[in-house]
């Protein structure tokens, strides 16, 4: 996804989704059958909110647009769960929430969610990590 450095203020889900789909249609051949995205360091909601985007912007787009998320789809399921069995029940809850949201955002048609779980609109983003 084409977003703003940790550094810069957000922009609206519209400027990342036009700007992403504009890079992929200069780059990505018409033959590649999907283009899957990671969250980078995007919140769970923020991550799920711009695919949603992205799969709403008209115009030439032949691949699937999905995700692959990994910690935007675990973040909020982690924190419902904390290592603890009694929260398992919460944490599968968390997950399908999420699963459901991205799942949603493929196809265009994810609405937002008012009811956050813990996690899920906090960001990933970890300055001056190193890899």
């Amino acid at each position: 996804m084409v977003t703003p450095g940790s550094d810069a203020p957000k922009v609206a889900p519209e400027v990342v989704a036009e700007h992403t789909v504009r890079a992929l249609q200069r780059t990505v051949p018409a033959a590649v059958p999907a283009v899957v995205f990671l969250s980078g360091e995007q919140s769970e909601e923020e991550a799920s909110v711009n695919l949603n985007a992205i799969n709403q912007v008209n115009g030439k787009k032949p691949w699937t647009l999905s995700f692959s998320f990994g910690m935007a789809l675990q973040q909020s399921t982690l924190k419902a769960w904390s290592g603890k069995e009694e929260n398992v029940k919460a944490a599968q809850e968390a997950l399908l929430t999420r699963a459901k949201a991205n799942s949603e955002a493929t196809l265009g048609t994810y609405k937002g969610n008012s009811k956050l779980g813990a996690g899920a609109s906090e960001s990933l983003h970890v300055k001056d990590y190193k890899y």
